[in-house]
C-alpha cells in the first residue's frame, strides 16, 4: 500500500459508494419508524414542539417535509450523507483492501440495518461521516482544506451536535483531530472548548432559536441516579427520597440498570417519584451531586450495574434494543414500512447483533487496543502523521463517547453505540500500516478472550432477558443490579 498521496480521488470507491447509496434506497424506502420516529413526525405535522427528541431534527424534517410524504425526505437525507461520507473516505485511500474496506463497514448488515431507521442517532452517523469525510478528503491527499468544503462540513458538525445530548462528547475531539497544525495540547483544549460552549449554548438554541417547549427531559438523569443511590444505601436524606419511598422503589422492581424508565411508569412508580419530579432540573442536579458525595460507592454501583448493560458484556443473551426493526411502530400518521427484502435483511442484522459484533465493549476494547498501537507505531513517511492523526481523531471520537456513559446515560439501546463502533473501523482502515509485532497481536488476542469469554459466560448462564418493552419496565434484573439485599 503506497503512502503517497494522491493527486485525485479515486473514482471506483465514489461509483460503487453512489450504487450502494441507490440500492439502500430502493431496498429500504420510507425507512423504518420506531418509537421515537413518530413522536417526532407528529411534531412536524401538528408544529408543537418539545425538546425531549432533538427539535434540531424536527425543524429539518419540517422544512424537507414539503418534498415528500412521511419519512422518505429524512429517510434520503440519511442514507445520501451516509453514502457520501463511507464514499470520500475510500476515495481518499490507498489501496484496494482499505477502499472496499471502508465500503463493506458500511454496507455491513448490523451498521446499515440501524441506518435506514429515521431517528437521531441515524441522523446523526450520517451528517458526522459525511462532515468528517470532507474534510478528511482533501488532507488525506496532503490538500489544504478549501473554503467550500469548510462551509459544508460545518454546519453538518453543528447539525450532528444538536441530534444528541451527548453527541459532544463523541465530536468534540473529532473536530480538534481535523485541525490541520498543533499538538494535543492544542486539540485537547479545542475539544474542551467545543463541549463548554455547546453545553452552554444547546438550550438556548433549542428552546429559543428553534421554540421547543421544555419536557423536562434534563430531569431523566439525576431521577435515575438519585433513585439508585438510594436504593443502594438507604440514603433518604441527601436523596429527598424517604425511607418508605425507598421501599417501594424496591418492591415495585422499579430500578432497573436496563433504563430509567420503570421510574416514569405511571401505574407502579411515578407516583413514588413524583415529590423528586417536581423539583427543577437544576436542584435535583445539586441534590445528587451531594449524594454522589457522601455516597460514592452506591452511585458506583449504580453507574457501573448500567454502563455493563449498557456495553451489552456481562449480560442475558437476547437482551432487547439490539437488533434494528424490520417493522414500523404502529401509527396512523402514514408512516409506511419497508418491504418484504428489506426485512430480510434486518433479521440477518439480527443475528449479527447477538455476536460479539454487537457488543459496544468489544469495539471499544478494540479501540483502545488500537490507541495503543498506533501511538506506538513510527512514523515511516510524513504522509502517515495525517492518517495517525485522523485515525486517533475517530478514535478519541469512539472512546470518550463511550466513557460518557459511565456518568450520562439512562438507557441501553444499541443505536446509541453505533458511532463509536462505526468510528473505530474507519480508523482502523484510515489509520497508516502497522507491522504486526508478535508483542502486539498477543495484546490483542488477550484483550479479546478477557472480553468475549466473560461475555459469552453470562449469556450462556444467564436466564433471558424479556423481549418486550413493557415486560422489561418489571424485569427483575438480579446481580446484575448491583442492589443490596
Amino acid at each position: 500500500m503506497s503512502s503517497v498521496p494522491a493527486p485525485r480521488l479515486s473514482r471506483t470507491p465514489l461509483i460503487v459508494a453512489g450504487m450502494l447509496a441507490a440500492a439502500t434506497l430502493l431496498v429500504f424506502a420510507p425507512g423504518y419508524a420506531q418509537y421515537d420516529t413518530v413522536a417526532q413526525f407528529n411534531q412536524v405535522l401538528s408544529g408543537q414542539i418539545d425538546d425531549w427528541h432533538p427539535p434540531v431534527m424536527v425543524w429539518m424534517w419540517a422544512w424537507l417535509h414539503p418534498l415528500a410524504a412521511g419519512a422518505a425526505p429524512m429517510f434520503t437525507t440519511q442514507v445520501l450523507l451516509y453514502w457520501t461520507g463511507l464514499g470520500l473516505i475510500a476515495a481518499a485511500l490507498h489501496g484496494n483492501l482499505r477502499r472496499a474496506g471502508v465500503l463493506a463497514l458500511g454496507a455491513s448488515p448490523l451498521f446499515l440495518g440501524w441506518q435506514v431507521v429515521v431517528l437521531k442517532d441515524a441522523q446523526m452517523i450520517a451528517a458526522a461521516v459525511a462532515a468528517f469525510a470532507i474534510v478528511a478528503a482533501f488532507q488525506l491527499r496532503g490538500r489544504p482544506v478549501p473554503l467550500l468544503a469548510a462551509a459544508i462540513a460545518v454546519p453538518l458538525f453543528l447539525y450532528a451536535l444538536l441530534l444528541r445530548a451527548n453527541a459532544v462528547f463523541a465530536l468534540a475531539p473529532l473536530i480538534a483531530a481535523l485541525l490541520p497544525t498543533g499538538g494535543i495540547v492544542r486539540r485537547a483544549a479545542v475539544a474542551i472548548a467545543v463541549i463548554a460552549a455547546v453545553l452552554a449554548t444547546s438550550g438556548a438554541v433549542n428552546h429559543r432559536l428553534l421554540g421547543a417547549s421544555a419536557s423536562g427531559v434534563e430531569k431523566t438523569q439525576p431521577l435515575f441516579d438519585l433513585a439508585g443511590i438510594a436504593a443502594r444505601s438507604d440514603a433518604a436524606a441527601s436523596t429527598g427520597l424517604s425511607p418508605d419511598a425507598v421501599a417501594q422503589l424496591r418492591e415495585r422492581h422499579c430500578l432497573s440498570p436496563f433504563f430509567w424508565d420503570p421510574l416514569g411508569e405511571p401505574a407502579r412508580c411515578a407516583g413514588v417519584m413524583a415529590p423528586l419530579r417536581a423539583l427543577p432540573g437544576g436542584r435535583l442536579y445539586v441534590r445528587l451531586a451531594g449524594a454522589v458525595l457522601h455516597h460514592p460507592i452506591a452511585y458506583a454501583e449504580q453507574r457501573l450495574s448500567h454502563w455493563n448493560m449498557t456495553e451489552r458484556w456481562l449480560v442475558p443473551a437476547g437482551l432487547t434494543g439490539t437488533a434494528p426493526p424490520a417493522g414500523n411502530e404502529p401509527n396512523d400518521l402514514g408512516l409506511m414500512s419497508p418491504g418484504h427484502l428489506a426485512a430480510q435483511w434486518q433479521r440477518v442484522a439480527a443475528v449479527v447483533a447477538e455476536t460479539p459484533l454487537g457488543w459496544p465493549i468489544a469495539w471499544l476494547a478494540a479501540a483502545v487496543v488500537l490507541v495503543a498501537t498506533i501511538a506506538a507505531a513510527p512514523e515511516v513517511v510524513a504522509d502517515d502523521r495525517t492518517r495517525r492523526r485522523l485515525a486517533l481523531g475517530l478514535l478519541a471520537s469512539a472512546i470518550a463517547l463511550e466513557a460518557s456513559f459511565l456518568v450520562v446515560s439512562i438507557a441501553s439501546d444499541l443505536r446509541y453505540h453505533l458511532w463509536p463502533m462505526l468510528a473505530t473501523g474507519l480508523a482502523a482502515l484510515v489509520a497508516p500500516r502497522i507491522e504486526n509485532s508478535r508483542r502486539a497481536v498477543a495484546i490483542a488476542g488477550v484483550t479479546a478472550l478477557i472480553i468475549v469469554l466473560p461475555g459469552v459466560f453470562a449469556r450462556a448462564m444467564l436466564a433471558h432477558a424479556p423481549a418486550s418493552y413493557q415486560a422489561m419496565l418489571a424485569w427483575d434484573a438480579g446481580a446484575l443490579a448491583l442492589l443490596r439485599d
